[in-house]
Parts: C-alpha cells; sequence; structure tokens
C-alpha cells in the first residue's frame, strides 16, 4: 500500500467519474441479482458496461485477480471468485466492484439480497449498512482514524456482531491501494488525523458471528471461521471543506430496486443525474 496522497478538488472530480461507474454496474447487477443466476454472468454484465463506459475494470488483472467482479456469497466475507453455481432464494451477496479512467480508480461494494433473506440475516445487512454512515459521518478534520473506527465497531459490536480485524479499507487515488489504511475499529482519539484532500475508501467487513476469518485453498476466498453470514458495504469518499462528500452511490441500486433512502442526503453536495 502506498502512501497517502492528498487531491486537489480537480483529482477529486475524475474520481467522482469513476466511483460513479462503479455506481451505475452496481444499479445494473442489482436488477440481475435473482435465484438461478450464476455470478459468472454478472461477472460478464459488469465488464462490458465497465467497457461501455470508457473505462477498465478496476479489479481484473490488478494482484493477478482473475475476474471483474468480487463476488462472496453467505459466510465468504470478500475477495470470492465468479464461478458457474446458480444463486438460490435466501443466499446474500457482496459485489465490490471496481473501475479505471482517467487514471483514478473508484471502488465499492453492496451485500444484495437473493429472493427473500431470514430476519436475523437482513437485521445484519441493515446494522452494517448503517455503520458505513457512521463511520462516513467521523471522517472529519480534526477527527483521527480511531474515530472513525471506533463509530463502525461500536454501533455492530453492541448488535453482537463480529468485527473483521484483519481486512481495512484504504485510500482511493491513482492507485486502488493507497494509504492508509481505515480499520473498522479503533479508540476514539487515536491514529492518523484526518486532511482535506484524503479520500478514502470505507468499508465495514460484518460478521453475524465471530470476528475471525479463514481463507480458501484458492488464495483469494476469504470466510467466517464459523461458517455464519457476512456481510460488507463501501463508499468512496473525499474529505473537502473539513466534511465527507460521497464520491459514490447506492441510488442506482435503490432505484433498480424500487428502494427510497435519505441515507446519503447528509455528505452529498451536489444532485445525482439519475
Amino acid at each position: 500500500m502506498s502512501g497517502i496522497v492528498l487531491k486537489s478538488i480537480e483529482e477529486i472530480e475524475l474520481m467522482r467519474e469513476s466511483a460513479l461507474i462503479v455506481s451505475k454496474t452496481l444499479g445494473l447487477l442489482a436488477g440481475a441479482i435473482k435465484p438461478g443466476v450464476t455470478t459468472l454472468e454478472l461477472d460478464k454484465l459488469a465488464y462490458e458496461f465497465i467497457k461501455d463506459q470508457g473505462a477498465e475494470p478496476g479489479f481484473l488483472g490488478l494482484y493477478d485477480f482473475p475476474n471483474t467482479l468480487c463476488v462472496s456469497p453467505n459466510s465468504q466475507v470478500v475477495h470470492g471468485i465468479p464461478n458457474p453455481e446458480p444463486l438460490k432464494e435466501g443466499d446474500i451477496l457482496s459485489v465490490d466492484c471496481g473501475a479505471l479512467k482517467n487514471d483514478y480508480y473508484g471502488d465499492h461494494a453492496y451485500t444484495f439480497a437473493v429472493g427473500e433473506i431470514a430476519p436475523e440475516t437482513e437485521k445484519l445487512l441493515q446494522v452494517t449498512k448503517a455503520s458505513l454512515y457512521k463511520g462516513i459521518a467521523a471522517f472529519q478534520v480534526n477527527n483521527r482514524m480511531g474515530d472513525l473506527g471506533y463509530a463502525i465497531q461500536n454501533h455492530c459490536e453492541k448488535e453482537g456482531y463480529g468485527v473483521v480485524r484483519e481486512l481495512v479499507g484504504h485510500g482511493l487515488g491513482k492507485t486502488m491501494h493507497e494509504g492508509p489504511e481505515v480499520p473498522n475499529y479503533g479508540k476514539r482519539g487515536r491514529g492518523k488525523k484526518f486532511l482535506n484532500g484524503m479520500v478514502l475508501a470505507i468499508e465495514p467487513m460484518i460478521n453475524m458471528g465471530t470476528h475471525r476469518i479463514k481463507q480458501l485453498k484458492d488464495g483469494w476466498t476469504i470466510l467466517t471461521a464459523d461458517g455464519k453470514p457476512s456481510a460488507h458495504f463501501e463508499h468512496d469518499v473525499a474529505l473537502i471543506n473539513g466534511r465527507p462528500e460521497l464520491l459514490s452511490t447506492f441510488e442506482y441500486i435503490y432505484q433498480e430496486l424500487g428502494i427510497s433512502s435519505e441515507e446519503e442526503f447528509p455528505f452529498r453536495s451536489q444532485p445525482l443525474d439519475l
């Protein structure tokens, strides 16, 4: 992971373009994720859409990853590889996607329900997504990394969930993984100070049971150690004039799924072109 690189407003706007390509890709996939569909089919859809936007898939070939999407169902936490196995009713599926355009990356993720899911799994998704916005709200000048991590950790652990320690968010820019590391746990008042021009990929990875994880022999796929479900949500966020500004959005997903939400309003200074 490279060092921290502060971005100009012009660079942040280029990054917004890349982030919104990912947002639109996830919106497209939202309409395709249903029982019987394979994650390889989703991967092909994403590849073709990103290329049609004049961008390159951000993950394909990165550290030799073989696909456009990381797709992680149920007890898989992150970095799952697309495969020909059909999705089933009641599954959940984390879809993590990246795009590279104008030399800058966008990178964010959403965990989808496949058909009807169990109420306890739905609660895991809701709490994890809410924790993402708790973390974003803490991304302000004069705060520190520990404030952000604490906000996520406190929100999830009081519900009895496990907060993954070994995997973290990161800075984002001309490389996919810049400094600083962005843990989803921490102590208030500790860690690096936030500065205007920082762009972070904030991404809670929260398990229904233990926070412990293990890796498959494929060298990529991360699973929960106890086999219980895991949820993953990620946004790209810039620090502008002391306040967090969302570069990515879930609104394309919500538009496809018929969901109305105001969760992003506090973190968006300009209207979306939906």
